[in-house]
Formats: C-alpha cells, sequence, structure tokens
C-alpha cells in the first residue's frame, strides 16, 4: 500500500495551509533562458560570475549559495574568481556525490564552502525527502541547504548541535531533527542512507522573491533585498534541465515542476524555521501504534457493519467513518504526525463489508426460521411486524421461551363425522381443505396466529408471538378474536350455500375462546419443531369449545367465551350469561358467556331482550 499512502501523503502536503508571505531570509536569482541568449553563451564564463559576486557582496549578504556546477574553470577571468570565492567564506558552491558525481570548484574542494545538491527522488519521480549528510565511508559531507543555512544561523548565535538526549541526531535551535528510517510512514524498505527528513513545502510558489541574472549584473537589485541575506543563484532555462516534481506538482496546473534553486529555498526555508520558529519536523508513527490504529479502525469496522441494515444506513456510517478517518489523519498531520491512511480506511472497510454481509447472513438465517414458524400461519403485515421486532423472539439466534398474555381460539365442525362417512376420502379432503383456508385466512385476517390442525379443528392464538405490553393491546387481541368468530359465522353460512348447490349438507361451528397466561415456545424433537402454546389457558379455550354439544345446536356458529375474555370486551357485543360450570379436568367452575352478535351503534338492548 505504500503508493497509495504516499498519494495520501501528497494530498495532505497540497492540502496544508502555505506560508503565502515572502521569506524575508532568501532572495533567489535565476538565469533564464533570456538570460543566456543575452550574455550569448552558456555556461556563463568566470568573469561574468566574478562580477555577480562582486555586485552582491557589497550589499552584505549572510550566505551566497551557487547552484551551478564549475568542476571546470570557463575563462576568462578564472583568477579573479577563484580570488573573490577564496576571500569570501559566505560563498558556497555544489558537488554531486558519489563515483559519478560532479566535483566543486578546485579552489572550494575540501573547504567548508561546498556542499552536495543531490536530490532524493521517489519512485514515480516525486521529491519527498530532503538530505542533511552523506558519507563515503571517510568523510562527510554537508548538504547544499544545510551549509546555507548554517551560515545564515551563525549570525543569531545558532550553530547545528547534537542532541542532548541522543548524539546521533542533529539539532538546529530547540528543534532536534529525527533522521528518515527505511520503513517510517508508508515507506518499505526505502532508501535511508544518509542523514534524511521529510520536505513539508510550506511555502507557496511566491514565498521568495526573485531576480533575473540580467537584472543583478544591471544593478536593479535593491540592496534591502540583499543585505543580510541567502542569495540563491541558480538556472531557469529548458535547455538546462533542472526540474523536479513534488507533491505540490499534482494537479491541474500546467507546469507541475518546479525549478532546483526553488526546491533548495524550500530545503532552506524549512531548515530555517527549525531553527528560529521551533517548527516540528513531520514524523511518522511507530510501527506499533499503526498496528493499533489500524487494528482500532478495524473493531470500529466490526461496530458500524453490526448497526448497518440498510443501503441508506450503510452509505451514512461508511461515508462518515472515512470522513472522521480522513479529518483524524488530516488534523494530526497538521500537527507534523503523518498517521496512516489507506491501510486503516480498508481495514475499517473490509471488517465493515464483512461483518455486515455476515450479519445479512445471520438475518437470512433468522428470517427464514421465523418465516418458516409463522409465515403460512399469519398475514403477510403480522409476519412482517414479527420480523421487524425479531430481538424480542429470538435470543443467541434461538427462539426463546415466554409466558404471555394470549386470547387462545379453538374451532371445530358440527357433525363432521358423519359427514366425512357420506364421502369418499379425496372429495372429503378437497371440501375440507376448501373450509380450512376460508377459516385459516380470517384468522390472519383478524391478526390472529394459526396455530395448529387437528381433523376439522383449528387452534389459533390472539397474542403471540410478540408479548403484549399493555392492557390496551390484550383487550385487542380479545375483541379480535370475536369479531374473528362472527366473521366466520357469515362465511360457513356463505360455504353452505355453495355446499347444498352441490348436494353437501350444512354445517355448523363450535368456537371457544379463553384470555389469560400461557407458555410459547418451540415443541417438538430436534428434527421438528412446532411454534405452540400451553397452560392452563389452553386446556380452558379447548372445553370451552367442546362442552355444552347442545347448546346453540340451532345457530351456525356456537361461541363460548370466558369470563376473563369478557371483561376484556367492554360492551360492543351482545352476550348471554350460561352460568357457572365445571369444565372436564377441572376442579375449579368456570362462569361462561355465549356471544350472540355485535352491538350496532345506538342499540341497548339486553341480551335477554334479543332473545325474546
Amino acid at each position: 500500500m505504500e503508493y497509495l499512502e504516499l498519494l495520501a501523503y501528497d494530498w495532505f502536503i497540497r492540502l496544508t495551509p502555505k506560508i503565502s508571505d515572502e521569506d524575508p531570509k532568501i532572495t533567489l536569482i535565476k538565469i533564464s533562458e533570456s538570460d543566456i541568449g543575452a550574455l550569448g553563451r552558456w555556461p556563463v564564463t568566470d568573469k561574468t560570475l566574478a562580477r555577480a559576486m562582486e555586485i552582491l557582496l557589497k550589499a552584505n549578504p549572510r550566505a551566497i549559495g551557487l547552484d551551478i556546477y564549475r568542476d571546470i574553470l570557463v575563462p576568462p577571468g578564472s583568477e579573479e574568481l577563484n580570488r573573490i570565492i577564496s576571500e569570501n567564506p559566505q560563498i558556497v558552491g555544489v558537488m554531486k556525490f558519489g563515483i559519478n558525481g560532479v566535483l566543486p570548484q578546485a579552489i572550494i574542494r575540501n573547504t567548508e564552502q561546498v556542499g552536495f545538491n543531490d536530490i532524493v527522488v521517489d519512485q514515480g519521480g516525486i521529491v519527498r525527502r530532503a538530505l542533511l549528510f552523506l558519507d563515503d565511508g571517510e568523510n562527510v559531507y554537508n548538504a547544499f541547504a544545510l551549509r546555507l543555512a548554517s551560515l545564515y544561523l551563525q549570525a543569531e548565535g545558532i550553530t547545528p548541535q547534537a542532541d542532548p538526549a541522543n548524539p546521533s541526531y542533529i539539532r538546529l535551535g530547540k528543534t532536534t531533527i529525527k533522521p528518515f528510517e527505511t520503513n517510517d510512514g508508508a515507506y518499505v524498505q526505502a532508501d535511508a542512507r544518509g542523514y534524511q527528513f521529510l520536505l513539508d513545502l510550506n511555502n507557496a510558489d511566491v514565498s521568495f522573491r526573485s531576480f533575473s541574472f540580467s537584472d543583478l549584473l544591471s544593478g536593479k537589485i535593491p540592496p534591502d533585498s540583499v543585505r543580510n541575506k541567502i542569495i540563491i543563484i541558480g538556472v531557469d532555462a529548458q535547455s538546462v534541465k533542472d526540474f523536479f516534481y513534488t507533491p505540490l506538482s499534482r494537479g491541474f496546473k500546467a507546469d507541475q515542476q518546479i525549478i532546483g534553486v526553488v526546491l533548495h529555498a524550500q530545503i532552506v526555508s524549512q531548515l530555517l524555521r527549525f531553527a528560529l520558529d521551533g517548527t516540528r519536523p513531520i514524523y511518522s508513527s511507530s510501527e506499533g501504534e499503526e498496528f493499533l490504529w489500524i487494528f482500532l479502525w478495524s473493531l470500529i469496522g466490526c461496530v458500524i457493519g453490526l448497526r448497518s441494515r440498510s443501503v441508506l444506513r450503510f452509505s451514512l456510517l461508511s461515508g462518515g467513518g472515512f470522513a472522521i478517518l480522513f479529518g483524524i489523519a488530516y488534523f494530526a498531520f497538521l500537527t507534523r504526525v503523518w498517521i496512516p491512511l489507506v491501510p486503516p480506511s480498508l481495514s475499517f472497510f473490509i471488517s465493515f463489508v464483512v461483518v455486515m454481509a455476515y450479519m445479512s447472513n445471520h438475518e437470512k438465517k433468522k428470517r427464514a426460521l421465523l418465516m418458516q414458524l409463522f409465515s403460512q400461519h399469519v398475514s403477510k403485515e403480522i409476519a412482517e411486524m414479527i420480523w421487524q421486532q425479531k430481538d424480542q423472539l429470538l435470543i443467541d439466534g434461538r427462539l426463546s421461551s415466554q409466558k404471555m398474555m394470549d386470547t387462545v381460539f379453538f374451532l371445530d365442525l358440527k357433525g363432521f363425522t358423519a359427514m366425512s362417512e357420506k364421502m369418499d376420502p379425496e372429495n372429503l379432503l378437497d371440501w375440507l381443505n376448501s373450509y380450512m383456508e376460508s377459516m385459516a385466512g380470517l384468522i390472519m385476517e383478524h391478526g390472529g396466529v394459526v396455530d395448529n390442525y387437528v381433523g376439522d379443528s383449528i387452534k389459533a392464538d390472539f397474542g403471540i408471538p410478540l408479548p403484549r405490553r399493555s392492557e390496551k393491546e390484550v383487550r385487542s387481541d380479545a375483541i379480535n378474536a370475536v369479531t374473528c368468530a362472527l366473521s366466520m359465522e357469515k362465511e360457513i353460512k356463505r360455504l353452505n350455500i355453495i355446499w347444498g348447490e352441490k348436494g353437501l349438507p350444512a354445517m355448523g361451528m363450535r368456537v371457544g375462546i379463553f384470555t389469560g397466561l400461557v407458555v410459547a415456545g418451540l415443541l417438538g424433537s430436534s428434527r421438528r419443531l412446532k411454534y405452540t402454546t400451553i397452560g392452563d389457558t389452553v386446556n380452558i379455550a379447548s372445553r370451552l369449545e367442546s362442552y355444552g354439544k347442545e347448546i346453540g345446536k340451532d345457530t351456525l356458529c356456537r361461541i363460548f367465551i370466558g369470563e376473563t375474555t369478557l371483561g376484556y370486551l367492554d360492551s360492543r357485543f351482545i352476550t348471554e350469561r350460561i352460568g357457572e360450570v365445571s369444565l372436564k379436568g377441572k376442579e375449579e367452575s368456570i362462569v361462561i358467556y355465549q356471544v350472540l352478535g355485535e352491538r350496532t351503534p345506538g342499540c341497548h338492548k339486553t341480551s335477554q331482550e334479543v332473545i325474546k
């Protein structure tokens, strides 16, 4: 990820606010194509350079840097140029380091008036680092920029020192410059030879006052632009290739390269800011800190992935996560700390997607479990509500057993046994299925759950699988159960007409309804599980359906309810008290009521009046 992380570094460099004011300590003299044309030749003769040096020295600069190779004499005027250079130690020439390097001018070889101008270039041709020292195993050489900065700082009483805490580190003023290591930041096995540091390139294009070489020779440069300043003379001509790409080069500018003289000015300016302003160098975090940083964002991705349930939330959370990560990394960079951006971003995204995919698969399994148990027994609306509130039902991915208030509903056909004896099995099953489909549809329409089919009987529940939290919800379930039973009475009347046309006998139904506590959960073996309800309430509802088969035998749908159910119905139904009876298997007696119909608005007749 080195390439991507270095691109992020470049972005941070470009986004960092630049010093737009002119640096009062540095002035540039550029030799352009027009200057070369005016001189009539290249390289510049020693005589011309000697004249330029005399003009500059009259204004008392602190340092003059000549960023032009002079390994061979260019007469005329060579003796005069050598004299000027030897008599003025503030003049610094350049050399190129290495076997294929370029030697400095003979007069300054092995003196402090020479510095190497080698530039560290990363893959892709980008300059992100600068050198302070190089050695060949025998001698240590200073960088051109360091020589110039040191000459300027001498007047301020500042000289390069060894750091007291770590003598192998160089210190300028109060700032210690930690040397670049081979794996710092995004770099992997980078060439860290010599003493390198990261460039901040904080100076804007207009930060350095510039003049042409012709202006210098014609005396047009104001003395104030030279006095007590660092003067750097370099080439700004296409015919003399001295151009570099930096992080600032990427963008929409037509000319994205900077010339060598400006690059050296950037390096010198950064060294002066270290020494005079206490500016911190750019440091990278340690490998241990980077590991923890990446791991942290992996955890954040996992946590956010657990909370993503929709495309919108996915987009918002992932976008927000990336924005926060970028903001933290950029803010840290503004404080001169380079922390990774790309690896934690990928770690965050991969963890986010993997966990979200896992949760999505887990959700599908849970949905499949719930839908397998309920989808064929409840309406689509109830099924969706069950899914939305699945956390109340599922614990660790398994359906939990719960005690809850439920209105249990039992339905049975009257005379089914006699009916079944008159029909062949195939027709009987078709007929029964059409009946069951109609009745089960009504149960689901009224918010009930079809619990079980046993022969011609149906068991249903109004109040599961989601626990009821208020009396209002329990009352609604009881009302829905009774309303469903009355709707069934209308439906059986319609079905009897159809059956009569087919020569089949008319049928009636018995319904038992009771409201109370039940235990709802999975019942069965590991191979076949069924969600159902058990408890005394279920037994009572079943006994109510089968009690007193002779009572109401002339009605199409006889509906018996318990007293607890009646207590939730208010006065919207017409009921008749049957009495306090003892049901089979029950020691305590139960008060039974028969539902005769739904009270119409404005009707205040009693049950006995309706019977009369």
